[in-house]
């Protein structure tokens, strides 16, 4: 799944400016300990974390992440979307829970 069809689900929203939508999503990773998700998270995964400071933009770039999907309509500040479009990062928004989220990859075979 790419993240460009992700974002044709109207559940999911860009919120930081990337040119990488074309970029694919071959696994997921949920979890909001830094340190786990940097020891056990892999290249290409989605991460879903109601995190929203800058060290999640550093832990998606240094994983080389696809994206960020924060959950329940946790507002990002400026400043941490303003790292990740600096970056590349796409930073995701959505309304979903975790398990909503999880339930829309199981459906596109992710």
């Amino acid at each position: 799944m790419k993240i460009s069809q992700l974002l044709e689900n109207d559940a999911f929203k860009l919120i930081s400016k990337t040119n990488l939508l074309d970029r694919e999503i071959k696994g997921v990773e949920c979890c909001d300990l830094l340190s786990w998700v940097m020891a056990n998270g892999k290249e290409d995964d989605a991460w879903i974390t109601v995190q929203i400071h800058s060290n999640i933009i550093a832990v998606a770039t240094l994983l080389d992440f696809s994206c960020i999907i924060v959950p329940e309509n946790i507002e990002v500040g400026e400043d941490v979307l303003e790292k990740a479009s600096e970056e590349d990062v796409a930073v995701i928004s959505t309304g979903l829970d975790a398990y909503g989220i999880f339930k829309v990859f199981f459906e596109n075979g992710v």
